[in-house]
């Protein structure tokens, strides 16, 4: 761990040993469900957005990477931009029942608009 990354050990006051090193907490990252138990819920968001509507996918239960891959192979499929963060996948526009009917060929039965 670097010397300098203080955000990671905030909660130590100080401590006087040179040789003591600071163990961060092990954050496991999640696995990933299988795709056919994943229920995923395609919606329609509009708030805070400027009155621009977009497509989210939310629901998601796994790791970050998979998260991303899955909303890159949607945004193309699509052909609009958009994002992945905080477990949701953000995407320009609506496209719902595109998106729906992509997931499902995708293996992600469980699908569904809400």
């Amino acid at each position: 761990m670097n010397m300098n990354d203080w955000k990671k050990r905030l909660d130590i006051v100080y401590s006087t040993n040179p040789d003591y090193h600071y163990q961060e907490e092990g954050l496991k990252e999640e696995s990933t469900q299988p795709k056919e138990k994943q229920l995923l819920r395609v919606s329609l968001d509009k708030r805070n957005r400027k009155g621009k509507a977009v497509t989210l996918v939310t629901g998601f239960i796994g790791s970050d990477d998979d998260l991303e891959e899955l909303g890159r192979i949607l945004k193309t499929k699509c052909g609009v931009g958009g994002s992945t963060k905080e477990g949701k996948i953000i995407i320009q526009g609506d496209h719902r029942e595109k998106l729906l009917g992509i997931l499902q060929k995708e293996g992600y039965a469980k699908s569904r608009i809400i």
